[in-house]
């Protein structure tokens, strides 16, 4: 589903990855843990082809980093559900148009999208708040909103870029087994985190990355 090989990408002041090499295969749930700064976000923009990689190959589904056409990295990113720490919902739009955006952008039928729409908000734990906009939501229901948005365009991948940041600890474990049964489902996870304590004993690959290295648990 995913793979990089010897992929280095560096920036100006010098941070970014190294000649780094893992491969995640369809329905696997993976953490990548790092400090601040260490690499993670890097290696997740490299997944979704904001980054090219300044050498090596990365691989996402059928699309390789050394033969894509930029027009064609929409098609990509299709395939691929994003969870931020910081939501990146839109204001002045209710919870029900922020998650059905992804389904007008690509496309999608209009007479489909209520439905499915629907099942997402279901699937997330809120039904209910479908009209409320998200300065009514808590951090917690916000994040959940995040997972719907990515989940309506039935993705093979979701990429969460440390999506528990910025909630409790509580909030955060349900968050995660919430992910989990996104995973249980057959879409692979890759979860990025500095929260060692959060992801240890679950049972999933762990990845570390520090100053640009990584190296798999």
């Amino acid at each position: 589903m995913i793979q990089m090989e010897n992929v280095t990408y560096s920036y100006e002041k010098g941070y970014g990855i190294k000649n780094v090499n893992f491969t995640i295969d369809d329905s696997e749930f993976t953490f990548l843990i790092g400090p601040t700064g260490s690499g993670k976000t890097t290696i997740m923009k490299l997944i979704y082809m904001a980054l090219i990689p300044q050498s090596g190959v990365v691989t996402t589904g059928k699309f390789r980093s050394d033969k894509i056409k930029k027009r064609k990295i929409p098609f990509l990113r299709r395939k691929i559900g994003m969870i931020f720490q910081d939501y990146h919902l839109l204001r002045d739009r209710s919870l029900f148009e922020n998650i059905a955006l992804p389904l007008y952008v690509i496309g999608t039928r209009h007479n489909d999208i209520p439905e499915r729409v629907e099942e997402v908000i279901d699937q997330v734990g809120l039904t209910g708040k479908e009209d409320h906009s998200p300065d009514e939501l808590s951090g917690g229901e916000q994040q959940r909103a995040c997972i719907a948005r990515a989940l309506v365009k039935e993705p093979e991948i979701i990429l969460a870029d440390e999506p528990t940041g910025n909630l409790d600890p509580i909030t955060s474990f349900e968050l995660l087994k919430l992910l989990e049964s996104v995973n249980h489902d057959g879409t692979a996870v890759l979860m990025a985190s500095h929260n060692y304590n959060l992801i240890k004993g679950r049972g999933h690959r762990i990845m570390e990355v520090q100053q640009g290295i990584l190296r798999n648990n």
